[in-house]
């Protein structure tokens, strides 16, 4: 019986890993790393082996990793933190004797320009030097990015971006997630590296037009500069790092750096992903 871990699995991509296991591998055999006793007493009360450790933190991690056999890496957080922390996390997997990591990165993150893949980058070089079996499963843009102005796209009729007509091989976080569980549960996948984009891509104009068809109001969306943009973030609360990171996103999905034409993820789940139409109305309630 091989034992399964997952990483962050208090957040949102781990929640929804979490449930696309649910029937497919026992609870008794799903380990789950989080790092608040919080989420450590509401996933054991779920019937879950909890782990406790912080990506920043190497002894605590690989005392964690104890009798694990595949893991999945879900990216960390912090950026600018990321890369020492995942160090970290495949050291400890390597002293605890994983077998297996499965790893969320970004699309092309080998040769992505944008600010967001450099971590990335640094994290497959690692594993690749660890001499761990591993698969990386490079996402591609979540849908809830986009649809997570929809309140504010409503109330001022625009939706505001840099992305000029890029396209976004989208897809939600479930559907991401489902190709997670099957590669962490599945046989076959070691040494691969996954392209994962939607079915169907869309532009920023796209979203507007189907939300403004959906919702019966008019949206536009509002094509600015890099620059301007991030300074619209931030004057709408945003920390300075995240505005950057969302303006430098758009700007590179404007070249084509969020597209992808590969249907790994179509094969990997084994179905079509969500459409855009869906993602709008789940968040519309």
């Amino acid at each position: 019986m091989s034992k399964h871990l997952v990483t962050g699995a208090s957040g949102q991509l781990g929640g929804h890993v979490l449930a696309a296991l649910e029937g497919t591998l026992p609870k008794s055999e799903t380990a789950v790393l989080v790092r608040k006793e919080e989420d450590r007493a509401r996933l054991a009360g779920e019937g879950y082996d909890v782990r406790v450790a912080d990506y920043s933190d190497p002894a605590a991690l690989t005392a964690a990793f104890a009798g694990i056999d595949r893991l999945l890496l879900i990216s960390g957080t912090e950026m600018g933190q990321r890369l020492p922390q995942h160090k970290n996390v495949i050291a400890a997997a390597k002293a605890a004797g994983v077998g297996f990591i499965a790893y969320t990165s970004i699309l092309a993150a080998d040769r992505s320009p944008m600010s967001l893949a450099a971590e990335h980058r640094g994290t497959e070089e690692e594993l690749a030097a660890s001499g761990l079996a591993y698969s990386v499963l490079r996402n591609g843009w979540y849908t809830e990015n986009i649809t997570a102005s929809i309140g504010q796209d409503l109330q001022l009729g625009q939706h505001f971006g840099a992305a000029g007509t890029g396209r976004f091989a989208a897809a939600p976080r479930a559907d991401y997630a489902e190709a997670a569980a099957a590669v962490l549960t599945g046989a076959g996948h070691e040494g691969k590296i996954y392209e994962l984009g939607g079915s169907d891509a869309f532009t920023l104009s796209d979203y507007a037009a189907t939300l403004s068809e959906i919702a019966g109001k008019p949206v536009a969306y509002v094509d600015m500069p890099e620059a301007a943009y991030a300074e619209a973030l931030t004057g709408a609360g945003l920390p300075g790092p995240l505005a950057d990171m969302l303006s430098d996103s758009d700007a590179k999905a404007a070249d084509g750096w969020l597209y992808t034409e590969s249907t790994d993820l179509t094969a990997l789940i084994g179905h079509p992903t969500t459409p855009l139409a869906e993602v709008i109305k789940a968040a519309l309630g």
